[in-house]
């Protein structure tokens, strides 16, 4: 049998980072992958979502300057976007496994199963560690109806030889929204389906609904209080059915949430308790058996499921196992961002002892693009520094990062106007904001 000192379960962006960071401090680890080494977010998640929104955003902006230097404006042709995101997708999961590789790690491909609290099978050979970390992350989520089996899933989307004429996306969280901006601007007709009318639960509900608007103005249909039942198939279509509602379209895509890749790990033989949301961890990502961690997306917390956070607990969890750091981990502020047209970010506390609410569509930074709505609230507390904001605007991921690190700071007004940032940019009106 052979023995490591850590063995990390998932070769995403927390599983990839901790190996490094435990292997290029003297440990023997292996690393194990039953899918595409590189995990979701470069292989068919954040990243190729990212470079199919490039096309997007750009004909927004064209379509902004109707009139003021463009005057026909082409739909995005899916196929040479799609040709272009797998340039950058094709590489990953070959060079992701290779850089372990060079760098000492040993790769092993296969789907594992716990046999013990400090044993693990794959591939009919079985594996020993001193520790383990749980990265698995999670996997789309289907409506358990009748037809569900003709439902497509977010990894399916960005795979498409072809935009369908007719498209429905069940579901109204970040994914959905995403999907259907893209969706929208290659000229394909879409609509939203959702169970109660209120999008983007985690969001400023004010904010959510202005992006609803803003979608709806490009030609994007919602349709709430819609609790879908079943999905028939007929002559090459889908049509979507539920209470006193019909709807037909050429492809429907399942955008309801994602669950734990947990099942198949047969983590009970481990001492390992898992809820619906996934490994249940304590302030220092230990699972109920200590010897065992968890981080990223499988794991039962309510951090945000975000790439960077998972690379934030990946290197907690190194520093811990090799004897660094003592302290439970201390999770900085993580803004979110849905990327929409526009763009919806949002940070921290959403009440506190003043809200400041402003429309700042025709301040300069958005009119000289001719944006048609741009919207930023930012809250204080009773000492007048900056606990939360919310951003509805193209350049909203990029202003969120600026609030965060104001946030972060403890920024007053009196501090904010101390900074001289680059101008005219959307980070120099910060300081008109409170």
């Amino acid at each position: 049998m052979e023995k490591f000192d850590t063995i990390i379960i998932g070769a995403g962006p927390g599983g990839l980072a901790a190996a490094y960071d435990l292997s290029e401090s003297g440990q023997n680890v292996a690393l194990i992958e039953n899918n595409l080494w590189g995990g979701t977010c470069p292989n068919r998640g954040c990243d190729p979502k990212k470079v199919l929104l490039s096309a997007v955003e750009a004909r927004d902006r064209m379509i902004q300057l109707k009139g003021k230097g463009f005057s026909d404006v082409p739909y995005v042709n899916w196929e040479e976007l799609e040709r272009f995101k797998e340039t950058f997708t094709d590489p990953v999961s070959e060079g992701s496994k290779n850089g372990a590789i060079d760098a000492g790690i040993t790769t092993i491909d296969g789907s594992p199963k716990f046999v013990s609290e400090k044993e693990i099978s794959v591939n009919e050979a079985t594996y020993q560690a001193d520790h383990f970390i749980i990265a698995t992350g999670q996997r789309p989520s289907y409506l358990n109806i009748p037809g569900k089996e003709y439902l497509l899933s977010s990894t399916d989307f960005m795979s498409l030889k072809e935009m369908p004429k007719t498209i429905t996306i069940i579901g109204a969280g970040y994914i959905a929204f995403e999907l259907a901006t893209i969706a929208n601007a290659t000229g394909a007709e879409v609509h939203v389906v959702h169970h109660n009318d209120r999008p983007l639960k985690a969001f400023n509900e004010k904010y959510a609904k202005e992006l609803v608007q803003q979608l709806e103005n490009k030609g994007v249909k919602f349709h709430f209080n819609v609790d879908t039942q079943e999905i028939i198939k007929s002559a090459g279509q889908l049509t979507l059915k539920a209470d006193d509602f019909s709807l037909t379209s050429d492809l429907i895509i399942g955008a309801t949430g994602r669950i734990p890749n947990v099942d198949i790990l047969d983590l009970d033989k481990a001492n390992v308790q898992t809820d619906r949301h996934g490994v249940i961890v304590n302030e220092k990502m230990q699972s109920s058996n200590d010897k065992i961690f968890a981080i990223g997306d499988v794991v039962s917390t309510k951090t945000p499921k975000l790439t960077p956070v998972s690379g934030f607990e990946a290197d907690y969890v190194s520093q811990f196992i090799l004897g660094k750091t003592t302290d439970d981990i201390k999770m900085p502020l993580v803004p979110t961002v849905v990327y929409g047209s526009p763009k919806l970010a949002q940070v921290g506390e959403q009440t506190g002892a003043k809200v400041i609410d402003q429309d700042v569509t025709s301040w300069f930074t958005y009119s000289h693009t001719n944006q048609p709505k741009a919207m930023i609230r930012v809250v204080l507390n009773d000492q007048s520094q900056i606990i939360g904001a919310t951003v509805l605007s193209n350049e909203a991921d990029s202003m969120i990062n600026l609030l965060t690190k104001a946030i972060e700071q403890k920024m007053t007004h009196a501090d904010v106007k101390k900074e001289i940032l680059a101008y005219p940019t959307a980070g120099s009106d910060l300081e008109y904001l409170f």
